[in-house]
């Protein structure tokens, strides 16, 4: 399924359609779909919930990216359709599959979910700064900034401290600004790269820890 995943993405990495880029596509879409079906007539051996798993199954995070990679393949059954980009973002999803058989993708995706509430927390605060980082440049670069999502993309782009320059403040104000939000953006951006790291960490040492237990002698008289 690894390399399927993987042979199922280079139709996207050409512009033009060939007779050979359409039939990878086909064979591809059609094992995704023997697979999807497949993993729904068993999942009541994953969820463990009797009948209940099969109506739980289909909304299952991993089930929803393989119904949205797959579902663009026979969208494009309708020529009125085959202009939409969106469609070739719905089937790039597939890449995301590769979770369910990469190893290292899960202990990642593990890490994700054992640390879902410091991450929600940086990302609430994140998000707070940047609103309010966009509103206060907003009004004080008028003439920079024409809408209020060019100052949110601006503040997206220092709190990250990539700074594309298309976007920028000419004033005194709005350059010290400027200069507040990149600062606290190595803060902010350094936050969930530790957590994650440290999860990752500990993601490692776990199964160490196990082994050692099992190694050691037991002290019991």
């Amino acid at each position: 399924m690894t390399v399927v995943i993987v042979i199922s993405l280079l139709p996207l990495c050409v512009k033009e359609t060939t007779p050979v880029l359409t039939t990878i596509e086909w064979v591809c879409a059609t094992i995704f779909v023997l697979d999807y079906l497949a993993r729904w007539c068993t999942s009541d051996k994953l969820l463990r919930k009797g009948r209940l798993s099969y109506a739980l199954y289909p909304i299952t995070p991993m089930a929803v990216v393989d119904l949205v990679s797959i579902l663009p393949t026979f969208i494009l059954l309708n020529p009125a359709w085959r202009a939409l980009r969106v469609l070739r973002l719905f089937r790039s999803l597939r890449a995301f599959k590769l979770v369910r058989y990469s190893r290292g993708m899960s202990a990642i995706a593990r890490v994700f979910a054992k640390q879902k509430t410091p991450l929600l927390a940086v990302l609430a605060l994140a998000t707070g700064y940047v609103l309010v980082c966009a509103l206060v440049i907003f009004n004080v670069e008028p003439n920079t900034f024409n809408r209020f999502f060019d100052a949110v993309y601006w503040a997206v782009v220092s709190l990250t401290t990539v700074g594309y320059g298309d976007l920028y403040p000419t004033t005194d104000i709005g350059r010290l600004i400027a200069m507040l939000s990149s600062l606290m953006g190595i803060a902010i951006v350094a936050l969930p790269a530790g957590i994650i790291t440290a999860g990752i960490m500990d993601e490692i040492q776990e199964p160490r820890s196990s082994y050692r237990e099992k190694e050691l002698p037991s002290t019991d008289l």
